[in-house]
């Protein structure tokens, strides 16, 4: 989980650059984001997170390694912070109650 959390971190640090040097987001209804992607790329959802600042943290993945990764603010508003390609999913096993924790 603390991996998570630093990966979290980052990503709003570079959100907030990202948005001052390119003067704005795109940005639209949360389920208008979600079916876009879908529909032009082809990309689901494959991790999801919670910031700090109660936003909604999402990333978006396509088979063919192409992602997006999104803020939905508390209001509703979903933007796309960032995108690219060559996504790669990574399954680390989480140690549950019991296995030392």
């Amino acid at each position: 989980m603390r991996p998570m959390m630093i990966l979290l971190s980052v990503l709003l640090v570079s959100m907030s650059a990202l948005s001052v040097q390119a003067g704005q987001l795109l940005c639209g209804k949360h389920a208008d984001v979600v079916a876009s992607l879908e529909k032009a790329h082809a990309e689901k959802q494959v991790a999801i997170g919670l910031a700090g600042n109660g936003s909604v943290i999402e990333v978006f993945s396509s088979p063919d390694g192409g992602f997006t990764i999104t803020m939905t603010q508390p209001e509703g508003l979903s933007c796309l912070v960032a995108a690219g390609e060559g996504w790669q999913n990574i399954v680390q096993k989480v140690a549950t109650k019991g296995e030392g924790i």
